[in-house]
């Protein structure tokens, strides 16, 4: 098969595409953007998915704080086993197997997954954030994280220059997906009790009362809270941006093509703030496959590397 080169047992071989399915119908996004990668580390991005996938369904689930707590330090403890390599092949558990061969693989940084399980943990006890900087510490958790995480994946070109932030770039353009997540799914988020947004953010526009119908508060500036944190947004993206031309050509192709989704939501949020009080935004398939023919020709890595040469980016 494309890109793989070492043998693969047939459990092995199993598990990932167990995990291959769930990132396939769970999340459309990712799996979209990690089409372009080499087989080898598309099957290890959907091992770290499914095993993601599993700690927030936990968070988001029916089942009540304390259950949900018991189930997340009993994943942790499975990643412990992961991280010592002491799941079987044969072992019941096909995202476990996934996962323990492609830490084998790739220099995966697994304790960004008791960061993940930090953050939903944070989710089950309710946590509201007052500032943008105790919003940035969970976004840290459950997006930045696995942004070191799939670097670990992807790696960096040999010599590329200012490779020693490749991390902390890919970091911030977790931020930024995170970010833009939070603001897509305000309503969703208010439905289930939950609200992300800085709570003094909220305040300065007249918020603070939340986002529970289909029409912004009455008397807030919801337009002006949305284009204020779009504007953080960006320079999240402009920050995080600085790490496509660290990385290999398909490599980068996929985190343009994710970031660039997601960047394209930014820019529908943005020209119509109340469309996600109305309902989820989305991209249609044919702007999708725009990003990723723009990832996979280079134009974004070799944008970014020309704003960085002048110091803009």
């Amino acid at each position: 098969m494309e890109g793989q080169t070492t043998y693969m047992s047939p459990p092995v071989q199993a598990a990932y595409s167990y995990c291959e399915a769930v990132t396939g119908q769970q999340a459309r996004n990712f799996a979209y953007g990690i089409r372009l990668l080499p087989y080898d580390k598309r099957q290890a991005m959907s091992a770290l998915y499914a095993f993601s996938r599993r700690v927030d369904d936990i968070g988001d689930g029916e089942l009540d704080p304390e259950t949900k707590r018991t189930r997340l330090e009993s994943t942790r403890e499975l990643l412990d086993r992961i991280r010592k390599g002491s799941v079987d092949e044969d072992d019941t558990d096909p995202v476990a197997v996934a996962l323990t061969d492609a830490a084998r693989r790739f220099p995966l940084p697994l304790e960004g997954l008791d960061e993940l399980i930090d953050g939903v943990l944070m989710d089950v006890r309710g946590a509201t954030y007052e500032t943008w900087d105790d919003l940035r510490t969970y976004c840290r958790c459950v997006a930045g994280a696995i942004g070191r995480l799939s670097l670990g994946v992807f790696g960096t070109e040999p010599g590329a220059r200012g490779a020693e932030r490749a991390a902390e770039y890919a970091d911030t353009l977790g931020l930024a997906l995170q970010l833009t997540n939070i603001l897509r799914d305000v309503r969703e988020d208010a439905g289930n009790g939950r609200t992300y947004l800085p709570a003094d953010d909220l305040a300065k526009f007249g918020c603070s009362a939340g986002f529970h119908r289909a029409t912004p508060p009455p008397g807030s500036d919801f337009a002006g809270l949305v284009h204020f944190e779009v504007r953080r947004a960006r320079a999240l993206f402009a920050e995080g941006y600085r790490l496509l031309p660290m990385l290999d050509r398909r490599s980068g192709a996929c985190v343009a093509a994710m970031a660039g989704i997601y960047r394209r939501l930014l820019d529908r949020i943005e020209r119509d703030p109340e469309a996600v009080l109305r309902g989820r935004v989305s991209l249609p398939g044919h702007e999708k496959a725009y990003v990723a023919v723009r990832g996979l020709s280079g134009l974004d890595a070799r944008h970014i590397s020309k704003l960085t040469a002048r110091g803009r980016a």
